[in-house]
């Protein structure tokens, strides 16, 4: 028998029907918790419900009077309740609304009817998950802690991030000895989201959660982003620091193709310039290109300097133009292909007429599929545009547009991009 329940059943031992049966209830703070407490007589004259070393919580005598202990009381209003519906099935649980960290402990419910005492014990224990420092840095040493009070020695505790479960070579069990479960690492993005630590103890389960975000740059979210343009068009590669974050010494590179792609000799970039400097946050680090070139496919680098950390993003600038030809037996035609860079995330191709009214006012015609289409420069049909549009999994991912000229003589090698996201 623990020191707990011999000295409860000590103090009770002339109740008849006391008994030390502890029920293990788990709750986050800041939630409710509801703590059970049953019995065989749906008609008491007397309920207490008490906490050690706290004394009354909530009593209601024979005559309906209520009681409150004085500390459970919050801005006038009481975090305790009993719900009476529930006295004539014999469930005279405790509910606690809004728990904090003091609020764990031992409570004991003691119902009285006809001479006879019914106690029950329930062992609260409050959860919490701790991130500091509270807004880490990317490359930065976090931690993730997970604590309980009072803290249930033998318990067994695993964590889950974005509901799946830790890595082995990121999480840090407890040992169930410790009075608290943390993981250390060095932030990097893969980490961002909701930690969820999950204590397991007599059966029973109890969970408690924190978001981490990770402070840093959030535009382009990873490395490797592919931003897609027309020949002709503008661009704008952005990079962007969380809000407030205002990086030092920002600079953009343009990386040389190999295998390690390392900083162009010949920067800062010539062609470039900050994107919109009139509206731009001191955190967006966004760079612009007015006219795109074939020269200017590749990979780029933006960086900058927090706190003493340098943080890059890498991205890639893949190029659309359309290439045209005409075919050797087909004349008054011409082939058109949609040509890009880098087309490994391309799954579908797609043709839009757009043809003008004399008020220049733009409408929308047939659809063809595939990468090449062939055009009838004769017929009035074909009069506007054909507008390449190129889509991947996740949606569109830009678009070329080849504009047709109606000539008595077939002449149209006119063609102009529109930028993409």
């Amino acid at each position: 028998m623990s020191l707990v329940c011999f000295t409860v059943v000590f103090v009770t031992f002339l109740m008849t029907g006391a008994h030390c049966d502890v029920t293990e209830v788990f709750a986050e703070a800041g939630a409710p918790a509801v703590l059970p407490c049953k019995s065989t007589n749906n008609t008491p004259s007397t309920i207490i419900w008490t906490k050690a070393n706290k004394g009354t919580v909530w009593r209601k005598l024979k005559s309906g009077l209520q009681y409150w202990g004085s500390s459970w009381t919050q801005k006038g209003i009481q975090r305790v309740q009993c719900p009476h519906p529930q006295f004539v099935r014999g469930d005279y649980s405790l509910l606690i609304n809004n728990v904090q960290w003091d609020d764990g402990g031992l409570y004991s419910c003691s119902v009285e009817a006809g001479g006879w005492v019914a106690e029950n014990l329930v062992m609260l224990r409050i959860i919490t998950v701790s991130i500091s420092p509270s807004e880490p840095i990317l490359g930065r040493d976090v931690s993730v802690t997970c604590d309980v009070t009072p803290w249930p020695y033998g318990a067994s505790v695993r964590w889950m991030l974005n509901g799946g479960p830790v890595s082995s070579e990121t999480a840090v069990a407890s040992d169930g000895v410790s009075s608290n479960s943390i993981v250390r690492k060095k932030l990097a993005a893969r980490l961002s989201g909701n930690w969820t630590c999950v204590v397991s103890y007599k059966g029973k389960e109890g969970r408690a959660s924190a978001n981490l975000t990770v402070r840093g740059i959030i535009q382009p979210p990873t490395d490797n982003t592919k931003v897609y343009a027309a020949v002709g068009s503008s661009v704008t590669l952005p990079c962007i620091f969380s809000p407030g974050l205002i990086p030092s010494s920002p600079a953009w590179e343009k990386l040389q193709p190999g295998s390690l792609f390392k900083p162009s000799p010949s920067l800062p970039l010539p062609s470039f310039s900050p994107s919109s400097p009139s509206s731009q946050n001191p955190w967006d680090k966004s760079t612009a290109l007015k006219e795109v070139g074939l020269k200017d496919v590749g990979k780029y680098r933006c960086s900058g300097t927090i706190q003493g950390q340098k943080l890059t993003r890498d991205m890639q600038l893949v190029i659309a133009k359309i290439e045209s030809s005409v075919p050797s037996k087909r004349k008054g035609y011409v082939t058109v292909t949609c040509q890009l860079s880098d087309d490994k995330d391309v799954t579908n191709y797609e043709w839009v007429h757009v043809s003008y009214d004399v008020n220049g006012t733009q409408s929308f015609g047939s659809i063809q599929t595939g990468k090449t289409l062939i055009i009838s420069l004769v017929s009035e049909e074909n009069r506007g545009a054909w507008v390449c549009r190129f889509s991947g999994k996740e949606g569109i991912l830009g678009n070329i547009t080849y504009h047709v000229q109606m000539m008595s003589k077939w002449k149209t090698q006119r063609h102009a991009g529109l930028m993409s996201t």
